[in-house]
This record gives C-alpha cells, structure tokens and sequence, in this order.
C-alpha cells in the first residue's frame, strides 16, 4: 500500500506569467529535520569553497565530460484510468442546447464513465549514490505509475519511487544497480552571485543538454508556491525536460537542482531556479530512512523587518524576524514568545531574515531544546524553546513501497486532514484514512473500493490514520483483508480478496 503526499496533486513544472518577489510574508514556522539513529545516504560532498579567481580556460569539456555520467533521463508513465463523472456532457448549457438541440444534453442526470488515456512525462534526475539513489523532482514522479531512468551509458532502467516531498518539490528514486557514477555535493551555502554554472539535464526529451551561465541570485522565494523555497536563480538555460537536472559549479560539483522557469512565453526567458544542494541533502536521508520529512515546529508566524517597521519597533536594524502571531499551546508560547517580539539569534547565531530563522530550524530535530534571542519594547532577551514536530506532517509522506507480503496492493490513502474531509465531504466525527487512489486493476478495486472511502478497521483493528493503515497490511497471514468503510454517508463492511493475486516486489 501506498501513502501520497497530498490528495491533491498536481504536476509542478510552472510556467509562471508574473514573478511577486517579496521581501515580507508570513509562514507557520517549521524545518527539516536530521535522523541521526539512521544510516545516511552515502553522498560525496566537498565543502571547499570554490575558487573565484579569473578562469582562462577556453572550453568547459572536460567539467560537462565530469557531470553527465551523473545525469539521467526520467520518463513517466501513468496508466488509463476510468473515471465517474456526474453531470452530461458540455452541450448541457442551455446557450449552446439552442444550437445543437436537446440530442445533445444528459438525459436524468446520470454519472457517465471518462476514460483517462494514458499519460508520459519527462524530467531529468542525479544520480547521489553509487547503490542506486536518484535525486528529481516530486512534480516529475507524481502521479507515476511506472519509472523508466535512462542513464548515460544508454542503459534502460526500471526505477521506483522511494519517498516524495511535495514542500520542498523533492523526490528519492532508486534504480537497483551498483557502482553508478555519483555526483559530489558542493557547499551551497558558500553560493554567490556571479559565479559560473552549468545546467545539465533533458530538455524536450531531445538529449542530453548542457547550457551554461552564471548564479542571477540566492535566496529567491515566492516563486512557486512552495512551502520551502530558497532558490538559486541562474541564466543558465532551463527547459521543459530540465526538472530534477543538475545545477553545478566549474568543478563539477551539484550546488542545485533544476526546478522551474519564469516565462511568459513557455520558453526559457532567462530565469530559472534550482533547489539548494544542502536543502536537497537533508530531505534525502529523511526519505530513504523514513519515506517522510519530518519538520521541526516553532508555532509563530513571523515577517522580515521592513524600514517602516523597523522605526515603528523602534530598532536599529532591519536584522531578525518579527514575530506576527503566536500559535496558542505552540512551543514559542509555551517559551513565553508573543506576538511583537523581534527573534534576533538562533542558537547563538545572528539571523538576517525570517527566511534565515526558517532554514535555520531546518537543521533542528523535534525534541531539541534551543536558545532564542530577541527584542521586546527595545529591550534584549533570551527564551529557551523545545521544537516541536509541525502538526499534520505525516500526511507529507509519499510513495513507501509496500513489502512483498503486503495486501491492499494498488490502493492509496492519505491522513483524514481538513481538505480531505471538505474534498469528500467526510464528517469530523470520522476517523481513518481516507483512499485517495485504487488501481482499476487490483483486486480491491474489483472488490468495490473507490476513491474517498474512508477506512475505519482493517481486520477488526482501529484506524486512525495513513500509517496505521499501512502497518496493517504489512506482514499479512491472510490474502483475505476485512474492511470496515463510511461510504457516501454510510457504514459497511466490505472483503478484498486477492488469494490468487501476485504481491508486487
């Protein structure tokens, strides 16, 4: 069984008409977090900071001839799908009725069966690990029934999906072969303005691409809608077929990864974003320890610190994050944190902006006890806060392959959060998981299980959540699995037989 991130996904290649970039803006506090019981993914990094004196090197061969083995082809597949729609069909308007007549309307209102043919995709990946690990983007493997990854050499491979991020717009695939060519990470944080880049990747599937350009700026964010942005923008050329590519530095080492364009026309206009190397580090091990990123908490919704109310706090700099709002109960209360504070230090560490004071908690795990400084009424003081986990983050994890004794094969569920339920229209007395998606094919679809049943029991056992539903199907004695659903307003029991069915490895 599979858990997705969101019960609303789309695909996240943006092709955005007008950029807002703002200075301000408000965000509920949270962060990446390390496990550090887990074992790592075995990535190369060089953190040397890169040389920046003047370059009289005449080609960039041999950096390209360094990076693309690292490089691969992602192609997606997504099968045909029926789906029910209620309502007829778009001659059901009454203006156009009066042209085609009524041959042409729904006749009772009935639910009519849409065919979905099936769907391709492109994007690119980098190879992290020499076992196999790839680096893309989730909007390139949503919805992704089947991976094919294409690797340098020409070799064709099956790959699955090991963990997605929808916030961050990250996704962990994995190809089951050895001593692949890994790509070394750069620092970057050490990033500046100025410096030379090469963007490899796929663009329109028409091969192996390398532009090149220079770093237009770091830190960039409203650019996409992300919950996580903190861009390096680049005038290298990205295309459509670039996403999950590599951003490298003139040593060859991954400081980004291709996410998104800037266009009014559908074309690479000059702007392009990647995800910030480190960034992309700290999801990863998440995802392949965890199948999930699990988020720090603050409970405060903070804002840069404009001149204006810089001189209405009465400070002396625009450093720091103003503190917007106070979540109740949340752990900055409980620190004694209020609304109007100015948080100034983390840790013992200076912060420029509230995006700084974001990612900043990024590298704190939910647990750890650190110091805040800030400003109150023009005085200076210290709070101690415990980080807390960002509620609801579970629902985040995407894509866990289930084990070869799993049953529910084919099906997709999700947390019951509040869109969900308003999605579904599921009451908020119910409790369980909601099934987002039910291949036409499986045993459970044939059974009677569709998209918005809410699973209540499983065997006879509670379900309250996504994960609980998983760990349910794991380990099973029986083919034969006991559900106990709420269905368009009612309860049933309903049995999934899938004893002369396969379990998928």
């Amino acid at each position: 069984m599979n858990i997705p991130s969101s019960t609303l996904r789309q695909r996240r290649w943006l092709i955005i008409a007008t950029l807002a970039l703002f200075a301000g803006g408000t965000t509920w506090l949270a962060a990446e977090a390390k496990h550090d019981d887990k074992q790592p993914v075995n990535i190369k990094v060089d953190p040397a900071p890169l040389p920046r004196a003047q370059d009289s090197s005449l080609s960039l061969s041999p950096i390209v001839k360094r990076v693309t083995p690292s490089v691969v082809k992602v192609v997606t597949r997504e099968r045909a799908k029926e789906m029910a729609v209620e309502g007829g069909l778009p001659f059901d308007d009454p203006d156009l009725r009066q042209f085609f007549g009524p041959f042409f309307g729904n006749r009772g209102g009935q639910r009519r069966i849409v065919r979905q043919p099936a769907q391709m995709g492109l994007g690119s990946g980098v190879i992290v690990s020499s076992d196999g690990y790839i680096l893309t983007n989730s909007h390139v493997v949503d919805d992704a029934d089947s991976l094919k990854v294409t690797l340098s050499d020409g070799r064709v491979l099956t790959a699955k999906v090991i963990g997605k991020d929808q916030k961050s717009d990250i996704a962990v695939i994995k190809v089951d072969v050895r001593d692949l060519p890994a790509v070394t990470f750069a620092d970057s944080d050490d990033v500046q303005v100025g410096d030379r880049v090469l963007a490899v990747g796929n663009p329109f599937g028409i091969g192996e691409t390398v532009t090149s350009g220079i770093v237009s700026g770091t830190g960039r964010s409203g650019a996409t809608g992300l919950d996580y942005e903190d861009f390096i923008q680049t005038d290298a050329a990205i295309n459509p077929g670039n996403s999950g590519g590599a951003l490298v530095d003139l040593q060859g080492r991954l400081i980004g990864l291709n996410t998104a364009i800037l266009s009014r026309s559908g074309g690479f206009q000059g702007i392009g974003f990647a995800i910030p190397a480190n960034l992309a580090r700290h999801v990863i091990d998440s995802l392949v320890n965890s199948g999930k990123v699990v988020r720090g908490y603050l409970g405060v919704t903070i804002q840069d610190i404009s001149p204006d109310l810089a001189d209405q706090f009465q400070l002396k700099s625009n450093s720091g994050a103003v503190v917007a709002d106070v979540k109740q109960d949340g752990p900055a209360a409980v620190g004694g944190l209020k609304s109007g504070d100015v948080i100034t230090d983390f840790d013992g560490k200076p912060l420029k902006d509230s995006r700084q004071l974001k990612f900043a908690v990024a590298a704190t795990e939910p647990g750890r006890k650190v110091t805040l400084g800030y400003l109150r009424d023009g005085k200076a003081d210290t709070v101690t806060v415990t980080i807390g986990e960002l509620p609801g983050e579970k629902q985040s994890t995407v894509a866990v392959s289930g084990k070869d004794e799993s049953v529910l094969e084919g099906v997709e569920v999700a947390d019951l959060d509040a869109a969900a339920r308003g999605e579904f229209e599921v009451p908020a007395r119910l409790h369980g998981a909601v099934v987002t998606n039910v291949d036409p094919s499986c045993a459970a679809a044939e059974a009677g299980l569709a998209p918005g049943d809410v699973i209540q029991e499983i065997n006879r056992h509670p379900v309250r959540t996504a994960e609980d539903a998983v760990k349910l199907t794991e380990h099973a004695e029986s083919r034969k699995t006991l559900l106990k659903l709420w269905s368009h307003g009612s309860t049933h029991f309903l049995v999934v037989d899938e004893t002369d069915s396969k379990p998928s490895s």
